[in-house]
């Protein structure tokens, strides 16, 4: 029993030995590498990774969260931690939560040294999180020099090639999607170009786009609605159809119909079903084609870029230039001399430098336009006849939705909103009047929409019906007064030609009698 006491006295003593001498070593190893100099660390760890390397058969590759000469966070650091999050974090033992700048909701990340375990087509894969604090000697000047995050990839260096060309693109696109879920849609807007030099320089900024409108809200015949959302969902699907047809991965809708006719709605039903952020493109406040273009890139995929009103924003016909310049040379020809008054100073300037219409033609479907993937382009205008043929013709603005007045259809959408209802004594009455009278869904809307806390059904529709009745009214009235117009000027006409014929009868004969 003495011996066994003693074996087990001396085991002891030797492990507390090995133990005191172990935490010797990494406290001398911390002392010594406060004072050693940069090449020479460099050196030693390069020299252990070449013998860890003879030794192991696992291969070991590091995803840093910053990229050198850049302020921003790695592109690839940010999918292998949304893809982490999303696939692994429910094996991990310590988890970190965040709210994202772009996110509405929590996330859920490893931890700082902290180890997962992951597996993909027979391959065992282990992630690790790491974090490296700088010297103590050393000044940094932002913050990402201050601590330094990696996530190390190990792997069997047999599974080499699967990783390179499989796993590693499989991550990144997880992890976008992922990303993709979790963010929060935005609504863009360009600034100004005075805006994009200097420190934290933007070209575009953004809120959050916390639109409501749906396709099952908005007041449209199901059938077409239906026939937009098949294309909308075509269009999200088909990378592959767009790569191997050959054509750039975007498409363009022109929306155009009288003011309310709900075109700003639809742009937000498509963002929201979508799952896109929109780029409301300002084009007043564009100065130039080359600041179109950089406008253009510094979108992201999986957007909606926008021009509202577009007949309104620029004069991209060309059109009046052209009847300016015939009739210079009309006046020229007629020998009419006057003396040139000298151009204001900058004209010639502010004429080259604004947004044309090549250059727009450019931004839709030119070489640009393939920069990036996944865009959609809408225009919207209440005068489609005024837009140029070669704007909106097949191939640039692919698809060409009228948003009409509203019809039944359309009507029993917004009660079945508003009201809750399907079927009312009223129906009928409200039917026959949609085809009599033009109204638009914002003012069916509206006399629909309950005026008090109490939703009276009766109420309602009673309202919307009178509404059409009025609205049928104001139009026979224009209709008679516009009749009687006309008929007032044709007998004006009349009367000037009995006046001219007896004028001139008048003046022969009295030639006759000289």
């Amino acid at each position: 029993m003495e011996a066994i006491a003693g074996d087990v006295h001396v085991h002891g003593y030797g492990w507390a030995g090995v133990w005191s001498a172990a935490a010797s070593l990494i406290f001398l190893w911390s002392m010594v590498q406060q004072h050693l100099p940069a090449q020479l660390e460099e050196y030693l760890s390069a020299l252990s990774r070449r013998l860890q390397a003879a030794i192991t058969p696992y291969v070991t590759i590091s995803i840093d969260e910053h990229v050198p000469d850049s302020f921003g966070r790695s592109e690839a650091y940010l999918a292998a931690e949304a893809y982490l999050s999303a696939t692994c974090a429910s094996g991990a033992r310590r988890l970190r939560a965040d709210l994202a700048a772009d996110s509405d909701r929590m996330s859920v990340a490893v931890d700082d040294h902290e180890e997962v375990v992951d597996g993909f087509r027979g391959a065992k894969l282990w992630w690790r999180k790491t974090k490296t604090l700088p010297r103590g000697n050393v000044i940094s000047w932002s913050a990402h020099e201050e601590e330094r995050r990696t996530y190390c990839l190990t792997f069997h260096h047999r599974h080499r090639g699967l990783v390179d060309a499989f796993y590693l693109p499989h991550v990144l696109a997880e992890g976008r999607a992922a990303t993709v879920r979790n963010r929060q849609r935005r609504l863009f807007t360009n600034n100004p170009s005075s805006d994009w030099s200097g420190y934290e320089a933007r070209v575009w900024s953004h809120v959050k786009l916390e639109h409501p409108s749906t396709f099952a809200t908005l007041g449209m015949d199901p059938d077409k609605k239906r026939d937009i959302i098949d294309d909308l969902d075509m269009f999200r699907d088909g990378k592959d159809y767009y790569a191997s047809v050959g054509k750039a991965w975007k498409r363009g809708y022109l929306l155009f119909g009288p003011p309310g006719t709900g075109k700003s709605t639809m742009i937000a039903a498509m963002a929201k079903y979508l799952d896109y952020d929109v780029y409301d493109l300002e084009l007043t406040s564009v100065k130039s084609n080359t600041e179109l273009r950089r406008l253009f890139i510094e979108t992201k995929g999986k957007s909606i870029i926008v021009v509202e009103d577009i007949d309104c924003s620029l004069d991209l016909t060309g059109k009046r230039k052209k009847k300016k310049k015939k009739a210079s040379k009309k006046k020229g020809k007629s020998g009419d001399k006057k003396k040139k008054t000298p151009p204001a100073p900058g004209a010639g300037k502010d004429e080259e430098n604004k947004v044309t219409l090549s250059g727009l033609l450019n931004f839709i479907d030119g070489l640009w336009s393939a920069c990036g993937g996944e865009r959609i382009i809408v225009f919207t205008t209440n005068h489609k006849e005024k837009l140029d043929p070669a704007l909106i013709r097949r191939g640039r603005m692919d698809v060409h939705i009228e948003m009409t007045y509203c019809c039944f259809e359309s009507f029993k959408v917004l009660a079945k909103n508003y009201l809750h209802v399907t079927d009312h004594e009223l129906f009928h009455e409200i039917r026959q009047l949609l085809g009599e009278v033009n109204m638009t869904p914002a003012d069916v809307a509206e006399n629909l929409m309950p005026k008090s806390k109490k939703k009276d059904v009766d109420t309602s529709l009673a309202r919307l019906a009178k509404a059409l009745k009025e609205a049928k009214e104001e139009a026979l009235a224009k209709a008679l007064a516009g009749a009687e117009h006309e008929e007032g000027t044709e007998d004006d006409d009349e009367e000037e030609d009995d006046s001219s014929s007896s004028s001139e009868e008048e003046e022969n004969g009295k030639k006759k009698e000289e």
